[in-house]
């Protein structure tokens, strides 16, 4: 965060002071939970569905923040006062954003991948200068302003992941850090339920490249025929990436190893490099093509590219994070998030380590959300494609998970090898029975749906 004064503050925000000298100045973190503040920074006052922020301003002054954002007066309180604090935030973020003319911002959107992309391009551009990333999945009109106010006058690079809900969403983010490299990664089918088909959300999905600033790199998935069409939405440079020959950044002879890590030859200007990632998932090969190609918008060279990608590790958790128990038992957590999509890759991935290494393999998984109508079909396909994959065991968890076991049983010769529980417990309590050294099992849901405990409870247990 770069230091402004709070009269500056008000006037970026339109906001009017109240108890609050306009020279005091914040010079430290922004925050929205009352226990991160520090002094010398300022408070967001957020009113939530169980509290809200405007109680904990008086402890907050107390602890030293500079100024509290508010929608109203508060008593002994240093307060900017505004009609909405969420917004006042993002005016907040693109006032101090615009403060900083020398950063690059690199701005990333698609239906799955945003997360392990963002990271992989945070690693390959901190060694080349300051970088801010996002923690996490810090992708919406919350999360997205505290990591631009992150920046300073250090910052060189500002990687900003962008997700959306509603047509529009990534025009407001866009319009809090204007990118100079936009990347659309893919449109696939997450949140359908809330836009109703791939088309509307190709068109949400490609307002990244309809705010691509003059001068800048609108970076496409040509693997995907929807992002390829966006680049009628922009009059800037395209630069396009994936396995496809007519690719500017492309990869060729793709192999996956024991570990479920993929290799490629990676070919971009005329050159080609060998890249191992130490990732788990073909899937990520597009992900780092997509990473690369941005980095070389922004002036890395090819080869640093290259070998970045070879060093590049996992960085957010439960994201095919693979842990081996005491007893040879691999437990693949990837329930943070999923899709119809992200679910076939982490399939396929799973299918791909177990034989690798000759092991039996499970299929824990949760409830998809966010499809609407097309619920019941995308997860009644989901038990088919583990059959068809020939995945050991598939153990389905939760009521909006059952058609998973219903296609699942419904394709080929399968008997016994197909479970359903309602509940997490129930489903534990199979595993601890079933479950044996060398066994790989891969857990994977919807955030909502909580089978991160599940997953959890399996490391607890392996580690005791």
């Amino acid at each position: 965060m770069i230091p402004v004064s709070c009269g500056d503050i008000a006037k970026a925000v339109g906001g009017e002071l109240a108890g609050v000298d306009p020279a005091a100045v914040v010079d430290a973190r922004v925050a929205t939970d009352s226990r991160e503040v520090v002094p010398g920074g300022l408070f967001v006052a957020l009113p939530g569905e169980r509290v809200d922020g405007h109680d904990f301003v008086p402890a907050v002054t107390e602890a030293g923040v500079t100024v509290s954002l508010t929608t109203r007066p508060i008593e002994g309180c240093p307060c900017v006062v505004v009609a909405d604090t969420q917004t006042a935030l993002g005016e907040l973020a693109r006032y101090v954003v615009a403060q900083l003319p020398d950063l690059t911002v690199i701005g990333l959107t698609g239906s799955q991948g945003k997360t392990s992309t963002k990271d992989l391009i945070a690693q390959l551009l901190t060694p080349y200068g300051a970088t801010v990333a996002p923690v996490g999945s810090f992708n919406n009109e919350i999360g997205h302003p505290l990591t631009a106010l992150q920046a300073d006058r250090s910052t060189r690079f500002l990687v900003a992941e962008m997700g959306a809900r509603h047509t529009g969403d990534i025009n407001y983010l866009c319009r809090i850090t204007p990118p100079k490299v936009g990347l659309v990664l893919n449109v696939g089918h997450s949140h359908i339920g809330e836009f109703g088909s791939q088309d509307a959300i190709a068109v949400a999905k490609g307002e990244m490249i309809e705010n691509v600033v003059a001068g800048g790199t609108a970076v496409l998935n040509a693997d995907d025929p929807r992002v390829a069409a966006m680049a009628s939405r922009t009059q800037q440079s395209v630069r396009t990436f994936g396995e496809a020959p007519e690719a500017d950044v492309r990869a060729t002879g793709i192999k996956v190893d024991g570990e479920g890590r993929p290799s490629f030859t990676l070919h971009t200007d005329g050159q080609s490099f060998d890249v191992q990632l130490q990732l788990i998932g073909e899937h990520n090969v597009s992900n780092a093509l997509a990473a690369a190609t941005a980095a070389l918008a922004v002036g890395l060279t090819p080869e640093q590219v290259a070998n970045g990608l070879n060093t590049a590790a996992r960085v957010s958790q439960a994201r095919m994070e693979v842990t081996e128990r005491a007893d040879g038992v691999t437990v693949i957590n990837d329930a943070y998030n999923a899709n119809p999509d992200s679910v076939r890759a982490a399939l396929k991935a799973l299918v791909a380590i177990g034989r690798a290494r000759g092991a039996r393999t499970w299929a824990v998984l949760g409830e998809m959300l966010e499809l609407g109508d097309t619920s019941s079909t995308e997860h009644d396909a989901v038990g088919r494609l583990a059959v068809r994959l020939d995945v050991n065991r598939l153990v389905a968890v939760g009521p909006g998970a059952k058609p998973i076991h219903l296609g699942a049983s419904l394709e080929g010769s399968w008997g016994n090898e197909s479970a359903y529980f309602d509940t997490i417990p129930e489903a534990l309590e199979l595993l601890r029975a079933e479950l044996r050294g060398g066994d790989v099992v891969l857990v994977k849901s919807s955030k909502a749906s909580n089978l991160r405990s599940l997953a959890d409870a399996l490391l607890e247990e392996g580690a005791s």
